[in-house]
């Protein structure tokens, strides 16, 4: 059962990320987002990490993404103009693509040493301590660093809706 919920749960953050990308509408890139974000979750539960599930839906599907909906509302950003260089971008870089994903995964399986496989449910460090020690010890300055980029990107959205008032 877990792996036909992880097979339909990844193949749904696949989806929805491939459907953030061609998405010509903000808003509709951003609730695609948030299916990947709800997704992710659901990979978290199946591993044994709730309180991770817990914060990617709270923090990154709730306040993040209110955010991002927010700028984009405040920006008045329409939907995105078809021009025909784009349709030879999608012609071109669709196998393009695929020939480039396929060079990084031989390469990564042949750089990578075999490791132990992963087991649903056996995951043990998802707990509020294991993550509040993490983060702020190892992880305290990538932490603040992001904390600095959203603030800068509020007042950037501020400052471009502020020239468009006046």
């Amino acid at each position: 059962m877990d792996i036909a919920l992880f097979i339909v749960f990844a193949v749904i953050a696949v989806l929805c990320g491939i459907n953030l990308v061609v998405q010509t509408h903000p808003i509709s890139s951003a609730l695609s987002l948030i299916g990947v974000m709800g997704a992710l979750a659901v990979l978290y539960l199946l591993l044994g990490a709730e309180f991770l599930a817990a914060a990617q839906m709270i923090v990154y599907a709730g306040a993040i993404m209110v955010l991002f909906v927010f700028v984009i509302m405040l920006l008045n950003a329409g939907a995105e103009r078809i021009t025909p260089a784009r349709q030879l971008v999608k012609v071109i870089g669709v196998p393009l693509m695929a020939v480039f994903l396929g060079i990084v995964a031989f390469v990564i399986q042949g750089l990578l040493p075999r490791s132990e496989l992963a087991w649903f449910g056996g995951f043990e460090g998802g707990g509020p301590r294991d993550v509040g020690i993490a983060l702020f010890t190892r992880y305290l300055l990538p932490f603040e660093v992001t904390s600095v980029l959203i603030l800068i990107a509020i007042i950037g959205a501020i400052v471009l809706a502020q020239k468009e008032i006046d």
